[in-house]
Formats: C-alpha cells, sequence, structure tokens
C-alpha cells in the first residue's frame, strides 16, 4: 500500500474514534492500534525502510529481523504500536479493570505517532493529505 492510502485510512479511522466515548474502550484500542499501524507503514515507506510491498500488520507477528530493522528506524512509532498492541489482551480480549483509561491512553499514543509520521513524510507527499490527517 502506498503512503497516501495509508493516510488516509489513519485520518478516517481518526475521524470515527472521535465519535466514541470513555466506554467505549475496547473499539477505541482496536480502532488506534489499526491507525497507528497505518501512520507506522507510512513513516516506514516515507523513510525507504519498507517497500509498498511490505506492509506491518501487528508487531507481534513480525519475525525479529524485522522488528529489529524497524524498531532502529523508527523507534518511537515502533514502540508505541507495540504498547496499544499489549493493550488488547487485557482490555479488549480480558476484563480487567481500567478500560476508560486504556482508551485513553491508546489514544495518546496515536497522537504521538500521528504527529511522528507526519514529520517523518515531510515535504516530500502531498500536503493535502496531511493536512487532512491533522
Amino acid at each position: 500500500m502506498n503512503i497516501e492510502r495509508h493516510v488516509e485510512l489513519a485520518s478516517n479511522i481518526g475521524r470515527s474514534l472521535a465519535r466514541l466515548g470513555p466506554d467505549d474502550h475496547e473499539m477505541t484500542i482496536e480502532a488506534a492500534m489499526l491507525a497507528g499501524t497505518h501512520w507506522l507503514n507510512a513513516a516506514l515507506h516515507a523513510d525507504g525502510v519498507a517497500g509498498e510491498d511490505e506492509d506491518v500488520v501487528h508487531c507481534s507477528m513480525l519475525v525479529v529481523n524485522m522488528v529489529r530493522k524497524y524498531t532502529i528506524a523508527e523507534p518511537a512509532l515502533v514502540s508505541a504500536l507495540q504498547e496499544i498492541e499489549d493493550l488488547r489482551p487485557l482490555h479488549v480480549r480480558g476484563d480487567v479493570s481500567g478500560g476508560s483509561a486504556a482508551g485513553r491512553r491508546a489514544l495518546d499514543l496515536l497522537a504521538a505517532m500521528r504527529l511522528r509520521a507526519i514529520e517523518a513524510m515531510g515535504s516530500n507527499h502531498s500536503v493535502d493529505s496531511l493536512q487532512e490527517a491533522r
């Protein structure tokens, strides 16, 4: 997938996230993970680290050498996505208390991911799609 499509999908998910409330923490965490994956992929493509045919789906599904490669290129993005993914077993698949706080944390991580990805993309990509993403 190309950078512009990742930005478009992440932005669409972000708009949907804005409609959720604190009791919707399961959907918030899931959506933050999906949008975050798009932001990570956009940055990795912009960095030239991953081709358009090489998209991350879940950090937990990557082989070790790919995790290492992506972590070297985009440590903050990989770390944030891993943290969001780590919220899932407890608050989406499980019923541990603190779901609303976990949802807020996922949103904070996603906001940081969006900013870093936009920074990584710089002026090399469509300003219109980057403006829309904000």
